[in-house]
């Protein structure tokens, strides 16, 4: 295998904010991992929160490339085994990696990845398009500027949040997501809950620090709605924690190294009766349509990320009206554009 590495900055449509961040710009790389005709992509995002960056990642694949370019890839998971003890701190460029080995191996198979593990697309949710956290007044611009059946709403003010949500649903009938990134407490959870769910909320992501767990043990036995784990829900061992904790969990391939680990946590979370979700990054049509392979497998979608961009260097899947509409190729489906 050869392997490349590029790197561009992704133009946010609108400032993006969260309870701990706020950007206009988001950098990402893109690894290339070619085989004669063959190409498969794969992409990781910088992050300030995570402390990673492009130049970093860059430079570790980089000191990996004798070690990449000799394996012959003929199974993707045995792939990701042999390069997780060198990329284990930093499953950004590990899940990167992953996503290309998949993407590669599955175009020489002929298929589409989801087909090669015998999935159902008809069986995949819709994923929502997401608000980030704003005034009142600039979030309903942002949602009347882009109509949905199915927002994820952006929260962390604490009791503002409730005025945000009352606004909003005024203007619309679409289902509502809410997810407040760690901005609440347990007992403020617990107040806000029943109006959420009068408000149409369908369920609420990481309401908690990530650390208060007594309290997620707490807000799970009295919520009125579901509580997903999100930043409590990390790689592989977290999935056992959550349950009893959480109704479900939020699964991220960058955080947790890849579409390999990904499976088998869904398989662990639905022996442990939790709901699934996978969620995304602000990231391209590459990391889009290598997340979009696990739709059938899911309960819930957020795979809003390459939307949310204005210079996509990518393509791949195209998302209707909340609908994953998978690329007519093989892998993923992902190819570079730009």
């Amino acid at each position: 295998m050869q392997l490349y590495l590029h790197s561009f900055d992704l133009r946010l449509r609108h400032t993006f904010t969260i309870a701990h961040d706020s950007r206009d710009v988001q950098p990402t790389l893109i690894i290339d991992l070619r085989d004669g005709s063959f190409a498969g992509y794969g992409e990781a995002t910088a992050t300030r929160y995570y402390g990673f960056t492009v130049e970093g990642m860059a430079a570790l694949l980089e000191s990996l490339r004798p070690l990449v370019e000799q394996h012959e890839l003929t199974d993707p998971e045995q792939f990701w085994a042999e390069m997780q003890p060198h990329l284990a701190q930093n499953p950004f460029a590990l899940c990167a990696l992953d996503q290309a080995a998949w993407d590669l191996w599955a175009k020489k198979q002929g298929k589409p990845l989801y087909q090669c593990w015998k999935l159902d697309p008809a069986r995949s949710p819709i994923t929502n398009y997401t608000i980030g956290l704003d005034t009142p007044g600039r979030m309903l611009e942002k949602m009347l500027e882009w109509p949905w059946p199915l927002y994820k709403i952006k929260l962390g003010k604490g009791d503002a949040d409730l005025d945000t949500v009352r606004l909003l649903r005024q203007h619309t009938d679409s289902r509502f997501r809410v997810d407040a990134n760690c901005g609440w407490t347990a007992d403020q959870t617990l107040a806000y809950a029943p109006e959420l769910a009068a408000l149409g909320v369908e369920f609420i992501e990481q309401p908690l620090p990530a650390n208060d767990w007594a309290g997620a043990k707490r807000v799970y036995e009295q919520s009125p709605l579901p509580i997903i784990a999100d930043e409590s829900c990390i790689t592989e061992t977290d999935v056992a924690r959550c349950a009893g904790h959480f109704h479900g969990v939020n699964i991220k391939l960058m955080k947790c190294g890849g579409l390999t680990p990904a499976r088998r946590m869904i398989t662990d979370a639905r022996q442990r009766g939790l709901s699934v979700m996978v969620g995304c990054m602000t990231e391209s049509s590459v990391g889009i349509s290598a997340i979009a392979q696990l739709l059938p497998l899911l309960d819930y979608a957020d795979l809003d990320g390459s939307l949310l961009i204005a210079n996509d260097p990518a393509a791949g899947v195209t998302i209707e009206q909340g609908h994953i509409v998978y690329a007519d190729e093989n892998g993923t489906g992902a190819r570079l554009i730009s």
